[in-house]
């Protein structure tokens, strides 16, 4: 391992050969000697030209020289080494990143040893450079450095990287935002919560697993509506959870985020839980986060989404609002269904009460025309014959008249009712508006006079 001195030795170049940067002064102070390049002093030309230009450069530039790949840097590629800074220095590629060595071998031979230079847009790496294995994206170009010393005229490699990384992962967010917002169809809200769980097990690298619970009208209880990455009904997905009961120390904190009705985080699966599914990625995810799904009124959820922080990536501020915006996403389509199942309750009981309408209408006409019947064949024989007075018939008319036009009205609403029932198309046809409301006004004469 090589090591930093503070204080460099007396032989070594001036400091403004290089620049005053953070890596110039490291570059100055390292004991070269205890490398393959030697000291400093004795670095070809090529070398210490290359070197000069690369730590003038703010793009992100790293230089592996000599048959050993021993690792120069400029200021620019701190961030991409991580927790490896500032002991990379000085360090073979072998060893500074010893754990996909195997994948960059072959990329840097090619131009090191007369090939072509070596470009990749997106090169996925999986690296220790935070204290875990993190998933990383890159666009590096792998590039053959001359120099005339050298037995076959080529010094080193040049690399050239961008990390795009945040780039990378937010595209893949924003794909799993845009299918839960087109393929998570209004149907009930069960439905909803089971298909936003297929949809988010198409994406394992961000979604490890992921649990939906409805919250129950009560408040009382969730119920589990829907699982990926995770069978139902075991330990760590229970069909039914308590929500008036602050358990944390052996299930999910669903009450205390109910309550809170805010993002609780999970640090402890293994220890609450036991094994937690990995996803994508051979390691299990050891922090989950229970979110609520805010219903569109003040201070009511619709229920609860429980889902695994990827064990490959940190857990920062992008990501909380990743997961949130997943949550809204869903709650959104849960509060559709909820309104559907609504409008078609609605929809239902103005149908039954419509069906309820025409069966009274029906029944209530029918019971009319019987009596209405009985009376006109009694006051029609008594018209027939001669007997009656004059002001006796003009009476046995106009009851006559009356009990006419009841039964026409009633007759009237029969078929109305049948109408409304579908069982009668109706023709309509011009009426003499004057004719009608002079037979309207002539039922009132007799109570006139």
């Amino acid at each position: 391992m090589s090591t930093l001195v503070r204080d460099p030795p007396s032989d070594l170049a001036e400091p403004s050969v290089f620049g005053t940067g953070e890596m110039a002064a490291r570059i100055h102070a390292f004991d070269w000697s205890k490398t393959p390049l030697g000291p400093l002093a004795s670095w070809s030309p090529a070398l210490r030209t290359t070197v000069g230009l690369m730590l003038a450069n703010r793009f992100p530039l790293l230089l592996w020289w000599g048959p050993q790949y021993v690792s120069i840097y400029n200021d620019a590629y701190i961030p991409v080494l991580g927790l490896k800074h500032p002991n990379a220095l000085g360090l073979p590629v072998r060893e500074c990143w010893s754990e996909i060595w195997d994948i960059l071998k072959p990329l840097i031979d090619a131009p090191f040893q007369g090939g072509p230079s070596t470009w990749i847009e997106d090169f996925e790496l999986h690296v220790q450079r935070s204290g875990f294995t993190e998933e990383t994206h890159f666009t590096v170009a792998y590039s053959p450095v001359p120099d005339p010393t050298a037995a076959d005229g080529i010094g080193g490699v040049l690399a050239t990287v961008h990390e795009i990384s945040e780039k990378i992962v937010a595209e893949r967010r924003v794909m799993i935002l845009r299918d839960l917002g087109v393929e998570v169809a209004a149907g009930t809200a069960e439905e909803t919560c089971r298909i936003a769980a297929e949809t988010l097990s198409r994406h394992g690298k961000d979604v490890p697993f992921a649990l939906l619970y409805l919250i129950d009208s009560d408040g009382r209880s969730a119920r589990l509506a829907g699982c990926c990455g995770i069978e139902p009904a075991t330990q760590v997905s229970p069909l039914l959870a308590r929500l008036d009961v602050f358990d944390c120390d052996r299930s999910w904190p669903l009450a205390a985020a109910f309550r809170n009705q805010s993002m609780v985080e999970v640090t402890d699966i293994r220890e609450r839980l036991g094994a937690a599914p990995a996803g994508s990625w051979e390691e299990p995810p050891h922090t989950a986060v229970v979110v609520p799904l805010r219903s569109n009124k003040a201070n009511e959820l619709f229920g609860l989404m429980i889902t695994g922080v990827s064990a490959r990536l940190k857990f920062d501020e992008q990501y909380r609002s990743f997961f949130e915006l997943a949550a809204a996403q869903i709650a959104t389509a849960v509060a559709k269904a909820r309104a559907y199942e609504e409008e078609r309750k609605r929809a239902e009981a103005l149908a039954e009460i419509d069906r309820a309408k025409t069966m009274f209408f029906s029944n209530v006409s029918h019971e009319f025309r019987t009596p209405l019947t009985l009376m006109l064949g009694p006051l029609e024989d008594a018209l027939a014959g001669n007997q009656l007075p004059p002001a006796e018939r003009d009476r046995l008319v106009l009851a006559h008249r009356n009990s006419l036009r009841l039964l026409k009205l009633v007759n009237s609403l029969l078929d109305f009712s049948r109408i409304e029932a579908g069982r009668v198309q109706a023709v309509y046809e011009s009426t003499d508006l004057s004719a009608v409301t002079a037979e309207l006004a002539s039922v009132f004469r007799s109570a006139i006079e």
